[in-house]
């Protein structure tokens, strides 16, 4: 007995021997959360367009879960807001215009934000590119609510070479400074340095830096794809430009190849993932904080009153932009993927918000969304995720201004809307619709992500196979919208005006032509009483004045925080 015993252990220590070295494991899974600003839905070529492809961007998608049904706030500042708190921007006094450079106005202090809920979890938190949620004040800066690193800027936008943001205010003035910052340090070594490469080589640093023994939340939130100052709103490298002699229209030119470049991006963050030995216990999530600024199909920019300015993207075949409670203005390219879920690969229509985010990922990450505020609007939609379960989510606001007097509402596949932005003005259909290039799946297969996903198969437990190029073209079918719309063209009228109540059957009229406001009056006053409901819950927006002494001039012309 005893001998068979030793001999037991001897074979068991030879199998040791030969089996391959255990990888360092962490309990809590990495989490890499990348932030895109104003991506168009029709600028990731999963989604269907043959105008720019983004294979590393679609390898991820169709290895994960491309979520059709994730919505977003209409503009930069609450879709941050919402993201970083769980909570509808109406219940924090921000659900207006973004928070401008010289405007003394932040987040709530009295808010507990994302990176917090996970310090606590025992994660290293960093943030890496755009902030938007406040600087006037110190105490409002990232390091100081919750992430142990910020490499980026405060304010809405800067230049992607100078790292410049020119502000204009009518009483003042134009405000010029530079702002890039790795924590109260201003890195004027990156000047002249493309700010997607600058962003995408801190966060390679970073996971390269990152200890085994301790989970990662990361934070990427490019400048990418956003405009820039007046004169060079558009900007990417001219050998990057020099890919897409296909789109005669020199700006579009110009929009894709700072796609091209934030695809990338992704490629090169899931590159450093794998060197790190840390792919294979890490959630990736990817999506725009609301849709494109797009523009006019004749090339032309919006009327001057608007206030946004077009950034060339599209929207296609979605109706509305950017600041609009449209489908093209609220509703997210997005994607989440993880190793569980390339055994199956799926195109979701689960309804999602942004604010589910929080809670879901917190609970993945193995806390208990018990603890979290009940007042938080986020729903925890992990097991739905994992499982393909229904979405735990019926009802989403899509937002109340109370100053513009528009808001909307979404249930199930009925979506709601009251007032308009810009008197009807971005009520039309914007941006491109004519393919250029076939769809070149097998690139998607052998990108940079695609071959490091398929090595990852080779090591997961569970693994069967790949996604091949057969599986790449079935998901991207079942993730593009098909619907019937009206030629582009900001002047485009529809059934539903401006200052209508419209109400919209998402299922039979995913781009919003038909308004079955009157056909559908049970439904209409339903959504209508709830969008009252959420009324009494709105706290007024807290939009400030700007302030003269928020002027770069006074701080060597950087934007600084100016209030002590």
């Amino acid at each position: 007995m005893k001998d068979g015993t030793a001999s037991l252990v001897r074979l068991l220590g030879t199998l040791v021997a030969v089996l391959p070295a255990a990888r360092p494991q962490i309990t809590r899974p990495n989490i890499v959360f990348i932030l895109a600003d104003d991506l168009g839905w029709n600028d990731l070529s999963f989604h269907g367009s043959d105008e720019i492809q983004t294979p590393n961007i679609d390898a991820l998608a169709f290895n994960g879960v491309v979520l059709n049904n994730l919505y977003t706030q209409p503009v930069c500042t609450p879709s941050r807001v919402a993201l970083m708190t769980g909570k509808y921007p109406i219940k924090l006094g921000m659900q207006g215009p973004p928070t401008y450079g010289a405007e003394p106005n932040g987040l709530p202090l009295t808010e507990k934000l994302f990176p917090e809920y996970f310090r606590e979890l025992g994660y290293t938190t960093r943030a890496v590119g755009k902030w938007h949620l406040g600087f006037f004040r110190s105490a409002y800066t990232p390091t100081r609510r919750g992430f142990d690193s910020h490499f980026g800027y405060y304010t809405g936008f800067v230049g992607y070479y100078d790292y410049i943001l020119q502000d204009t205010y009518r009483d003042f003035g134009e405000f010029s400074g530079f702002d890039l910052r790795r924590n109260d340090s201003f890195v004027w070594d990156a000047v002249g340095k493309y700010a997607t490469d600058v962003f995408t080589d801190e966060a390679v640093r970073l996971i390269k830096e990152q200890p085994a023994n301790r989970p990662l939340f990361m934070y990427l939130a490019h400048l990418a794809v956003h405009t820039g100052n007046k004169g060079k709103y558009l900007e990417a490298p001219q050998s990057e430009i020099n890919k897409f002699k296909h789109i005669a229209d020199p700006n579009r030119r110009t929009y894709a190849a700072m796609v091209s470049k934030l695809d990338e991006s992704v490629g090169r963050v899931v590159q450093a993932l794998e060197a790190k030995n840390m792919l294979h216990n890490t959630i990736i999530v990817l999506m725009s904080d609301n849709g494109s600024p797009s523009y006019d199909d004749s090339g032309r920019n919006f009327p001057p009153n608007v206030g946004i300015t077009a950034n060339w993207g599209s929207n296609f075949p979605y109706r509305g932009v950017k600041n609009t409670l449209w489908q093209g203005g609220v509703k997210s390219a997005s994607l989440i993927w993880t190793p569980r879920f390339q055994q199956n690969p799926r195109v979701s229509q689960q309804l999602m918000h942004i604010t589910d985010w929080l809670p879901t990922l917190y609970s993945a990450a193995g806390g208990n969304p018990g603890y979290l505020p009940k007042d938080m609007d986020g729903l925890d939609q992990w097991m739905s995720l994992t499982m393909d379960l229904p979405s735990r989510r019926n009802y989403l606001l899509l937002n109340i201004d109370e100053k513009l007097r528009y808001a909307g509402i979404v249930k199930d596949n009925w979506k709601l809307i009251v007032g308009s932005t810009a008197n009807g003005s971005l009520d039309g259909f914007f941006g491109t619709t004519r393919p250029r290039v076939p769809y070149n799946a097998t690139a998607v297969v052998y990108s940079h992500v695609g071959r490091a996903l398929a090595r990852l198969w080779d090591t997961l437990p569970y693994a069967f196979g790949g996604t091949s190029v057969r599986d790449v073209l079935a998901l991207r079918y079942d993730s593009t919208v098909r619907c019937n719309r009206p030629k582009a063209g900001p002047r485009t009228r529809t059934p539903c005006t401006a200052g209508e109540v419209c109400l919209f059957n998402l299922v039979a009229d995913p781009c919003e032509t038909n308004n079955v406001a009157k056909k559908h009056f049970t439904v209409s006053t339903q959504l209508y009483e709830a969008l009252k409901y959420y009324k009494r819950l709105l706290i007024p927006q807290t939009n400030r004045p700007f302030d003269p002494a928020a002027n770069p001039a006074r701080f060597n012309n950087t934007w600084s925080s100016w209030v002590y």
